[in-house]
């Protein structure tokens, strides 16, 4: 809605404005097993994806971890700075300034060992090629130090409603080699910036008021009316729903070991049978941390190896041999 020559309110197709990198591409890594499972008297969809069988019966998580890379500005930079580089290099027939954050976006990134960067970063891609949520905080850029983590959400998406509602996606990822260590996890990390009540030492107060400055889709119209939402003088910050996004990666024995080949019908299948289980314990994980009732997106993701993925992906990023 336009008043007075500005924007005020944020639409559906204002957000899908904003989403970057091509959908299908996610197809080449990820195959999709299972989405908006719901479980009885709960408010969570369930989304589950096994990595992709290539025709030499493989499975590749490398190139997955190199896919991710891929995306490694459009997750570490603010999308105006981006903006600005690209008209840049228009202008100019270079490619010069996105190169140099290209850089910039490797640099900001950890090489800890430990790191869940990975998962971060996967998590960004399903929710904005997937789940068409797209980031509003890039929470790399306000890194002061390449070997700590950013205290807050992994990550801070945003849906709309009909009515002008604007959906807060608080983001949270686990990777780990158990899946009910990862569920309990990501549910325990996600539950503070979901239920706390509203005072300023609230888990989620920092990042609010981060957004209320730096909260960017780009477009300076777009962005001012988006930075209302968190403006606690502006009525439309009574306007925002809370919810939450969060990915669960895990070992999964079903994979095979050494050089026996895969088939992707029996990947999915197994993949399926096992998400059973997985969805118990996500129901019951939401009771626990009183999260029953709140919307949330979990994306379940199995993996050949948890190890492996968080290796892979800090070789792809040129961080460990």
């Amino acid at each position: 809605m336009i008043s007075g020559g500005c924007l005020t309110t944020i639409t559906a197709t204002d957000l899908a404005s904003a989403l970057t990198g091509d959908p299908d591409a996610l197809e080449v890594h990820l195959t999709l097993v299972e989405r908006d499972l719901l479980i009885e008297g709960q408010s969570v969809k369930i989304h589950c994806h096994c990595l992709t069988v290539d025709g030499n019966g493989r499975v590749q998580p490398r190139r997955l971890a190199e896919f991710i890379r891929n995306a490694a500005v459009d997750y570490a930079i603010p999308r105006s700075k981006l903006a600005e580089a690209k008209a840049r290099d228009n202008m100019f027939n270079s490619t010069e300034a996105v190169a140099e954050l290209v850089e910039r976006a490797k640099r900001s990134f950890t090489d800890l060992a430990k790191s869940g960067e990975g998962g971060e970063m996967l998590l960004f891609l399903l929710a904005e090629r997937f789940l068409k949520l797209p980031q509003i905080l890039c929470k790399m850029d306000l890194k002061t130090d390449t070997r700590m983590h950013y205290h807050g959400a992994d990550g801070v998406y945003a849906g709309v409603t009909p009515e002008g509602i604007l959906k807060l996606y608080w983001g949270e990822s686990k990777i780990y080699g158990d899946a009910s260590s990862a569920i309990r996890a990501c549910l325990n990390s996600l539950a503070p910036f979901l239920i706390e009540a509203e005072h300023e030492e609230a888990e989620r107060e920092r990042d609010l008021v981060l957004l209320s400055d730096k909260a960017d889709l780009s477009d300076p119209a777009l962005t001012n009316a988006l930075k209302k939402y968190f403006d606690k003088s502006s009525v439309m910050s009574t306007r925002v729903q809370y919810c939450g996004v969060g990915l669960v990666g895990f070992d999964a024995a079903f994979y095979p070991k050494g050089n026996a080949k895969a088939i992707a019908d029996e990947i999915v299948e197994a993949s399926r049978t096992e998400l059973s289980g997985w969805s118990n314990s996500i129901g019951e994980r939401l009771k626990l941390e009183k999260l029953d009732q709140m919307e949330i997106e979990l994306l379940c993701i199995p993996l050949p190896s948890a190890e492996g993925f968080r290796a892979a992906f800090l070789k792809a990023m040129g961080i460990k041999e």
